[in-house]
């Protein structure tokens, strides 16, 4: 498997080992980017395809779907923003309307708690997931994604 299959198909199967690889490759690259303001960060959102196709790679090597993708995605960010929408809009409007009421200080400070636990559970879950995809065995034969990877590294 060479770098650009491994990034941009969706198609077949990885091995744990060059989901590792693919999977660090993007971190350090979304770190890099993440030191760029705004043009870095504009890029940083394309490589959300690449991890997606690693990602489902290594489902199809597990015999699963590559749409369950779709959970890491759910729970890691859209479910954290709309927290942060929700529970942050009720902290920042109670907080506005009266700062000496400790009622408002009371409603302001447990709704950034909820938003925190929420948040906190969110990701546990995506990194579960991670966790899962990354330790978990193949098939060992074929299946309706193809072949097993034939080399546990990237070329």
């Amino acid at each position: 498997m060479d770098w650009k299959t491994l990034f941009f198909s969706a198609e077949g199967r990885i091995g744990r080992s060059a989901f590792w690889i693919g999977w660090l490759v993007l971190l350090g690259v979304n770190v890099v980017l993440g030191w760029i303001p705004l043009f870095g960060w504009l890029l940083s959102l394309g490589t959300i395809y690449c991890w997606v196709c690693v990602s489902a790679k290594r489902l199809h090597d597990m015999g699963k779907t590559g749409w369950l993708t779709i959970i890491p995605i759910v729970f890691a960010w859209i479910i954290p923003v709309a927290a942060l929408f929700a529970f942050g809009g009720v902290a920042i409007f109670a907080g506005l309307a009266d700062m000496n009421d400790e009622a408002a200080a009371v409603a302001v400070l447990s709704s950034l708690g909820g938003m925190l636990i929420i948040v906190l559970v969110s990701w546990l879950v995506a990194f579960g997931f991670l966790i899962w995809q990354g330790v978990t065995t193949g098939y060992a034969g074929d299946n309706r994604y193809g072949p097993p990877p034939a080399a546990p590294s990237v070329a």
